[in-house]
C-alpha cells in the first residue's frame, strides 16, 4: 500500500473519476474551460516574451508575437466549447496512435534484440488502441467516460503502488 500522500491522491483520483463518469458534460465543460484558460495564459506569456526579445532578435520577437496571438485566439475559442475540446482531444489521440504505430514498426524492423521487438509490438498494439479510442473521443460522453476510467485506474495504481519505489536510486542494496 502507498504512503500517505499517494494514498490520498489515489482516493481523490478515484472519486474524481467517478464524478467525471457521473456528470460527463459538466466534466468536459470544466476541462474545456481549464484548457482554454491555460492556452490563453500561454498566449499571454508568449506575447510577453515577444516584447522581451525585441532588442535581441526581431525575427524571434515576431514569431513569439504571432504564436502568442494564435494561442490567445485558440484559447478563447476553446474556452467553454465542449465540441472543440472533444475535437482536440480526439486529434491528439489520433496523432499519438499514429506515432506509436510508426515507432513500433521501426522497433520491429530495427536490428535489435527480442526486447526491442516486443516493445515495438506493444507500441503497434497501443497505437491501434489509441486510434480506436480517438474515434470514440469525438463524442463528449465517451470522452468523459475515457477520462473517468483513466482517473479510476490511475487512482487505484496510486493507492497501491508508491511511485518512488519504482524509481531506482542507482545504489546497490548490498
Amino acid at each position: 500500500m502507498a504512503e500517505g500522500n499517494n494514498a490520498l491522491l489515489g482516493i481523490l483520483a478515484v472519486i474524481l473519476g467517478i464524478l467525471v463518469i457521473a456528470f460527463p458534460l459538466l466534466s468536459i465543460l470544466t476541462a474545456s474551460v481549464l484548457a482554454g484558460l491555460a492556452v490563453v495564459f500561454l498566449g499571454i506569456w508568449l506575447l510577453a516574451q515577444s516584447f522581451g526579445t525585441w532588442g535581441a532578435s526581431k525575427a524571434a520577437s515576431i514569431a513569439f508575437l504571432i504564436l502568442g496571438l494564435v494561442a490567445v485566439i485558440c484559447g478563447i475559442g476553446l474556452f467553454g466549447h465542449i465540441l472543440a475540446f472533444s475535437f482536440l482531444a480526439s486529434i491528439a489521440l489520433f496523432f499519438a496512435g499514429f506515432f506509436l504505430i510508426i515507432s513500433g514498426i521501426m522497433s520491429l524492423f530495427a536490428k535489435q534484440g527480442t526486447a526491442a521487438k516486443g516493445s515495438g509490438g506493444i507500441g503497434v498494439i497501443l497505437g491501434i488502441l489509441y486510434i480506436i479510442l480517438a474515434s470514440f473521443a469525438w463524442d463528449p460522453y465517451y470522452l468523459a467516460l475515457l477520462i473517468g476510467i483513466w482517473l479510476i485506474i490511475d487512482g487505484i495504481a496510486l493507492f497501491f503502488v508508491n511511485p518512488s519505489d519504482l524509481v531506482s536510486t542507482g545504489k546497490s542494496e548490498i
